[in-house]
């Protein structure tokens, strides 16, 4: 198995979200990592998912999604095509001996600190995932207390734009599928 990211554009209307993860669920698939915003039109939200699966059982669900009406456009973006950011908030334990190390982490990941108590410091870090994975590891032995970690988010290198001419008519747009 191996590790895949779709954008998927969708209309934004009540029940989307539910209709497509439940695709995913009725499939047995589990969803690593999902994150849904609206997009440069109002009247579409862009959802970024991320999962581990075999090519052909991919490809079955994503013929699958766009049969669902309010699915508008399915583009599986390569890694090394496209910018992908996670936002991750970690609260670390700290004391006056371990503090400075713990910040100077903070600077060398460019992260930054949003809140500071006696025995913690909490840190704001965005990045691709790898970036957050060697910071947590680095983390690690100072003890960490707690995590908050958004979906990943995920757009194309380039000038190109999935919205730009690919998208049926939606209620309100004047887009056209292409």
């Amino acid at each position: 198995m191996s590790q895949h990211t779709l954008s998927v554009l969708v209309e934004n209307t009540p029940g989307v979200l539910a209709r497509v993860s439940g695709l995913f669920m009725r499939r047995g698939f589990n969803i690593d990592s999902l994150a849904v915003g609206p997009t440069e039109h109002p009247e579409i939200s862009r959802m970024t998912i991320v999962v581990n699966v075999d090519e052909l059982p991919l490809e079955q669900v994503t013929k699958q999604l766009n049969k669902l009406v309010n699915v508008l456009k399915i583009v599986e973006l390569d890694s090394s095509a496209a910018v992908e950011r996670e936002l991750l908030l970690i609260k670390v334990k700290t004391d006056a001996t371990t503090r400075g190390q713990v910040l100077e982490t903070v600077q060398l990941f460019r992260a930054k600190v949003v809140d500071v108590a006696t025995d913690a410091v909490t840190i704001e870090a965005t990045g691709d995932p790898g970036k957050l994975a060697a910071m947590l590891r680095v983390l690690e032995p100072f003890g960490i207390r707690e995590i908050a970690q958004s979906g990943r988010v995920a757009i194309g290198r380039g000038g190109r734009s999935i919205t730009d001419r690919s998208l049926r008519s939606v209620p309100g747009g004047s887009s056209q599928a292409g």
